[in-house]
């Protein structure tokens, strides 16, 4: 999947300054899916799931 896939769409009529504004938010965000995105595929920790339902049901 593309980069540009990944990330999410600018905000509507935000335009940035310049050129050098993109090519930092480009590099910024390779960076981030490099360092991250093997984190973010991992399951959840069933303690973690636990705690989330308890507190649904709390709040209910």
């Amino acid at each position: 999947m593309a980069l540009k896939d990944k990330c999410p769409p600018r905000q509507p009529g935000k335009k940035s300054i310049n050129r050098s504004d993109d090519a930092f938010e480009l590099w910024l965000k390779r960076g981030l899916h490099q360092l991250f995105d093997d984190v973010t595929k991992e399951p959840v920790p069933e303690e973690l799931l636990r705690l989330i339902e308890e507190d649904r049901k709390r709040t209910k």
